[in-house]
């Protein structure tokens, strides 16, 4: 979660919004994303969505079974069912959607764990990892300036 941590403040030191996100096999990290949303005018370039794609062209597939997600906040519906098409084996991920709402972003609040169970999922979730740590990432990009959207 610490190397998703760092992918989020260089995202908020390049006036992106504070999400980090890393995919990790057999303990490597493979490849790592930051929000692109204002940088790239693209309302789904979030993150996850983003290291999913770096990850993809690491690794030449897109089928990413046998990797994991680590990621600073809860992902949305959309990044959700991104994790689920890469195939990925987990999400580990801080702070929650209600935090990420809390700091003016407009979230649907329909948790990970409900959406995934819902739709039969496979994919494991592990929450609230490092979850104070990557809360605070939300008072560092107001701090700088952050907008939400």
């Amino acid at each position: 979660m610490s190397c998703a941590i760092t992918e989020a403040r260089a995202g908020i030191a390049s006036g992106q919004s504070p999400f980090g996100a890393v995919i990790v096999r057999d303990g490597k990290v493979v490849a790592a994303g930051h929000n692109h949303v204002w940088a790239n005018t693209d309302p789904t370039a979030h993150a996850e969505v983003e290291c999913i794609r770096n990850a993809g062209k690491a690794l030449g597939t897109i089928d990413l079974a046998g990797c994991e997600m680590y990621t600073t906040c809860e992902p949305c519906p959309m990044c959700a069912a991104a994790i689920h098409w890469a195939n990925l084996d987990a999400v580990h991920f801080g702070a929650r959607i209600a935090d990420a709402d809390a700091a003016g972003f407009r979230e649907l609040t329909l948790p990970i764990e409900t959406l995934y169970a819902q739709g039969k999922s496979g994919v494991r979730v592990h929450a609230d990892v490092m979850r104070n740590e990557c809360t605070a990432l939300f008072a560092e990009w107001k701090r700088a300036n952050g907008k939400s959207y």
